[in-house]
């Protein structure tokens, strides 16, 4: 694209024809040194980072825009120069949170005008599920690196197109799952692939319950400082419900996929960096859900999904269920590992007792998940939770969601990253956008119908 034609894009019809250039192919592998080359451009020596969503972080209020927020101002190398939000009241607070350290913070209404701030080196997404694609897209354009909150896209085709926008603009991409940068889970990990369980047989994830308040409410008139539209933005024209938007929105298929896209891209994302599947994922996949008697909310009030990989291992997501498990269980010939935020345990015991020798896995090592990204800015390497770990964690959440809504087991092709033999399952790897929003044309097209 030329150089002067970067986005944000305040006419939106042009957002199809300047990104087809991007292509289709991407990488799947990239060095952890070269990402951007030695031509890169430096940040500044404070990296200057603007927040796209600010949500207050509880439950019924918002997301986690302020928690990140804060997270940020804690490290010496970086300054909160830019906050946006839909919502005036979490604009506000936001600003003034951002402005409590003495240094001046801009605010926006509209995340295409805080992109067009050349001097803002990186940004940081906190915006609902289906608000994640674009912006993200339009941050790496504009030569922005991103950090991105979990899951990383709403579909498929999203995370497909993430991948290729931050490939192609060379941009440092950080996925929202933190548990990478927990010591517990990465030693869980370590030690699954150092061989200490054993052949692995299976893998249990237990998610936890709906957090809805119910019960139901009509639908209103949305409330003055909310932008309704702009916040609904690609997703369909519905009227406005108070128990539909802010933390809410994670219930509804427009906007989310349940706890299984929220804590599910969590714990899924470690049972695929246990088994050794960043880049790649199960090959079939069937669920059994059952959903809220009133409709309070469309996602399944619980749900089980087994995943099978290629070479027999199952990985068995229980959402829901009445006495949940530990997050991550991963069980082999030799014993089992449980591991939860807070709490790691073996069986028999010796399993952990043991250090990890030199001749074992050891994994990228990250003790926090902001600074990591930040570091990563700097040094130009990838981050722990790169885009297309998160893309690939995602995948899993999102084809275990389409199981549930299909009710039919999916085969899967990692490689090609296409639902075999089931062309109404293979739409539901993408979504319509309303118009005028668009994904890059070379990615809208990575939607194909099932292969024979």
């Amino acid at each position: 694209m030329p150089a002067d034609d970067r986005t944000p894009r305040r006419d939106f019809l042009r957002r199809s024809g300047a990104t087809a250039g991007l292509g289709f192919a991407f990488p799947t592998i990239v060095s952890r040194h070269v990402l951007g080359g030695p031509d890169a451009p430096a940040p500044s020596e404070r990296i200057r980072i603007g927040f796209i969503g600010v949500g207050r972080g509880n439950a019924g209020t918002g997301g986690q825009g302020i928690a990140n927020l804060k997270a940020i101002q804690k490290e010496k190398e970086a300054e909160v120069v830019a906050v946006c939000d839909v919502d005036t009241d979490h604009l506000a607070k936001a600003k003034a949170l951002a402005e409590s350290g003495g240094r001046p913070c801009a605010a926006f209404a509209d995340y295409r005008k805080l992109l067009d701030d050349k001097s803002i080196d990186a940004v940081l997404i906190s915006t609902p599920d289906h608000w994640h694609a674009l912006p993200m897209i339009d941050a790496c354009l504009a030569g922005k690196d991103v950090y991105c909150e979990k899951p990383l896209g709403l579909t498929v085709a999203e995370g497909k197109a993430m991948v290729e926008a931050a490939r192609k603009a060379k941009r440092v991409v950080q996925t929202g799952s933190q548990q990478r940068s927990d010591d517990r889970f990465r030693l869980a990990c370590e030690l699954v692939r150092s061989g200490r369980l054993g052949k692995i047989k299976t893998v249990r994830i237990s998610l936890p319950r709906v957090n809805f308040t119910g019960p139901a409410v009509p639908d209103s008139a949305p409330p003055p400082q909310l932008d309704y539209q702009t916040w609904l933005g690609p997703a369909a024209n519905r009227p406005y419900n108070v128990k539909r938007v802010h933390y809410l929105f994670r219930f509804f298929w427009d906007y989310s996929g349940g706890q299984m896209t929220n804590f599910g891209a969590h714990h899924l994302d470690i049972a695929q960096w246990g088994l050794g599947r960043d880049e790649s994922g199960p090959v079939s996949i069937e669920a059994t859900a059952r959903f809220q008697k009133d409709g309070w909310y469309e996602v399944p009030e619980q749900s089980e999904i087994i995943y099978t990989y290629d070479d027999g291992i199952k990985v068995i997501c229980e959402q829901g269920a009445a006495k949940a498990g530990p997050n991550v269980l991963f069980e082999g010939e030799k014993g089992s590992i449980a591991v939860s935020r807070g709490k790691i345990d073996s069986t028999p015991p010796e399993i952990l007792k043991e250090p990890l020798k030199p001749g074992d896995v050891h994994l990228y090592v990250s003790k926090n998940h902001h600074k990591n990204w930040l570091d990563c800015i700097k040094s130009r390497a990838l981050p722990i939770c790169d885009v297309e770990i998160g893309h690939r964690s995602a995948t899993v959440c999102h084809l275990g969601n389409i199981a549930i809504r299909t009710g039919r087991k999916l085969t899967w092709d990692p490689v090609a990253q296409a639902i075999i033999g089931d062309a109404e399952a293979a739409k539901m790897l993408g979504r319509t956008y309303r118009a005028p929003w668009h994904l890059p044309e070379s990615t809208a097209r990575a939607t194909s119908p099932a292969r024979a």
